[in-house]
Order: structure tokens, then C-alpha cells, then sequence
């Protein structure tokens, strides 16, 4: 195989894509009869296969994933930050190997997968993202910023609902907030039940759903890749309070957000401080 992309935005989707065909051929090698071992070895499998290609063709670029070793505590109290060489570094890769671990193990689903981005100290946007891509193995394709999808057509169904359309609102369904079947009441909306957060927005993205809130518990690597997607189609993004969303934080926990078509925003961010509180 060739060298990869130069560009970022293309290095970001060859690389999601790498990882994804990687972890295909996992599923069809191992089969669901050990859900455990399949997803151990699913988030090796990817881990290692993209920190392997980092290293090799970014060498000079700083990485934070989910399965380093100690990644949830580099901001303990008694690490300094100092001491945490990416808050130092200039370009920093946030990468989930595997996002939806549980789906990836469950034969038959396809909402789970592969986050690629990169944060610049020098970006131009709030977040700080420069480069994305989320991969969708199951579902044969990945989307990226390099070439980002078109924004998001309403359904004819949804254009046509008398009333004015029904939201179709993604929501965990494993962990949904305590507060989302208020606000999908009061807002109008339909839950769409789905597995991993890059299956959920990139939804958005492509336009199967019109937002996604979460609260309650994520990390940068959850969301970094498909918001950099999302925002360069031309969504709206941000905590459920309206704050920007920000990367390569000390702290990387960040946990809620809200991502949906732009003409919506307004109105879901007025009903999340309804109830969010």
C-alpha cells in the first residue's frame, strides 16, 4: 500500500477507514458467540492500528484515545498539567478506536464506529477541530471534512407532516437523559433510539434525524470527530447550555451536547433550559 494522504482531512478518513475494514474483518474472523472477547479485542485491534499509523506518518503530532493507558485520569489533582504533553503540543489527534463497543458486538448492527479528528491550537472555530472523519464500517461509508456531506434535505415525509413536522430526535438507548421524554413531549418529538454518538450525529449529518442531545456522561473522544463532520456541513453544535464545545482540555470530559439542524437550534436550546435544569 501507498503512502496515505497528505492532507489532513483526507489522512483523517484514509485512516477511519483503515480502522474500519480492520474491525469488519474482526467481526467475520471471531463471530458474536463471545461478545467479551469480540469487543476487547475489536478496541485493540483499531487502537493499535491507528496509533501504529500516527506514529509512522504524523510522528510530531500529540494523540489522545480512549484506550491509552490512564487517558480518563491525566487530570487527576496530582498530575501537573505540565506534565500532560499534549496541552503543550500544537496539533493534537482525539481518536475513539471503537466507538459502540456493545453494538460493534451484537450481530446485525450497524451503529457503531470509528472517530478520527484533529484539534490545532491555531484553528480558526471555538472548538478548535481542523480535521475529521467517522467512520461507518457496517454501513459501508465514512464521512469526513475533507469532502463534507451536503446539508441535511428534509424527508418529504417530514416537509409534508401537517402541523408543522415532527422532530426526530436521536436519543441513547441505553442511556438516554432522565429529561429527554419531557423535552421530546414538550418540542414535539419523535425518539429514534440509536447506539454509539457517531452513529447518532453523523444521523444528523446525513440527515435521517434532525438533532441529537446528550447529557450525562461522554469524553472527547466521543464526539471531537463527528462534531468537526457536523459543524463543516453547516450544523449547529454546542453544550446544552449553548456554550461552545472545546477540545484538548485539560479535564477531558465534556459531557453533553447538542447537535441538530440550524433552524432548530434556537428552538431545542430554549426547551433544554426547561428542562435540563
Amino acid at each position: 500500500m501507498g503512502s496515505p494522504p497528505m492532507i489532513d482531512g483526507a489522512f483523517a478518513r484514509w485512516l477511519a477507514a483503515r480502522a474500519g475494514q480492520a474491525l469488519l474483518g474482526l467481526r467475520s474472523e471471531m463471530g458474536f458467540a463471545d461478545a467479551g472477547a469480540l469487543k476487547s479485542a475489536g478496541d485493540k485491534v483499531s487502537h493499535d492500528l491507528i496509533r501504529t499509523e500516527l506514529a509512522k506518518w504524523r510522528p510530531g503530532d500529540a494523540v489522545l484515545s480512549e484506550e491509552d493507558e490512564g487517558s480518563r485520569l491525566a487530570w487527576a489533582a496530582e498530575v501537573n498539567a505540565e506534565a500532560v504533553s499534549r496541552l503543550a503540543a500544537d496539533r493534537v489527534w482525539i481518536i475513539d478506536p471503537l466507538d459502540g463497543t456493545r453494538e460493534f458486538a451484537e450481530e446485525g448492527r450497524s451503529d457503531w464506529a470509528v472517530h478520527v479528528a484533529l484539534w490545532a491550537r491555531d484553528a480558526p472555530t471555538p472548538h478548535g477541530l481542523v480535521a475529521g472523519a467517522v467512520g461507518l464500517p457496517a454501513q459501508q461509508r465514512v464521512l469526513g471534512t475533507d469532502y463534507p456531506p451536503a446539508y441535511p434535505q428534509l424527508t418529504p415525509e417530514a416537509a409534508a407532516a401537517p402541523g408543522g413536522r415532527t422532530i426526530r430526535l436521536a436519543a441513547s438507548r441505553s442511556r438516554p437523559p432522565v429529561f429527554l421524554t419531557d423535552l421530546a413531549e414538550d418540542v414535539g418529538a419523535h425518539l429514534v433510539p440509536m447506539g454509539s454518538a457517531g452513529a447518532k450525529i453523523a444521523a444528523v449529518v446525513t440527515g435521517e434525524v434532525d438533532a441529537y442531545i446528550h447529557a450525562g456522561g461522554q469524553y472527547e473522544w466521543d464526539s471531537a470527530a463527528p462534531v468537526a463532520v457536523a459543524t463543516a456541513t453547516g450544523l449547529h453544535a454546542s453544550r446544552i447550555d449553548g456554550s461552545a464545545l472545546r477540545y484538548n482540555e485539560a479535564d477531558p470530559r465534556l459531557p453533553d451536547l447538542l447537535v441538530c439542524r440550524e433552524d432548530l437550534a434556537s428552538r431545542l436550546l430554549a426547551a433544554l433550559q426547561r428542562h435540563s435544569g
